[in-house]
């Protein structure tokens, strides 16, 4: 009875630390392939339709995108 106990902590302390573990990779891996949105692609995006925004214009655009997360 006792050493099924002990085998079941043992068992939930490493599925916890490896869950942590693959989650921690899948998370870096999306990042990698899906960066964070910055203000040089607010800006590159805004260009690419024919107008040069200020950076008043990419503040707010910011402003508005981290207010959506």
């Amino acid at each position: 009875m006792v050493e099924t106990i002990i085998w079941s902590v043992c068992a939930l302390i490493v599925g916890i630390v490896l869950g942590f573990l693959i989650a921690k990779k899948v998370t870096q891996k999306q990042l990698e392939q899906n960066p964070p949105i910055n203000e040089k692609m607010i800006e590159a995006m805004m260009s690419s339709m024919g107008r040069k925004p200020s950076q008043k214009q990419v503040k707010q655009v910011m402003a508005q995108m981290n207010r959506f997360k």
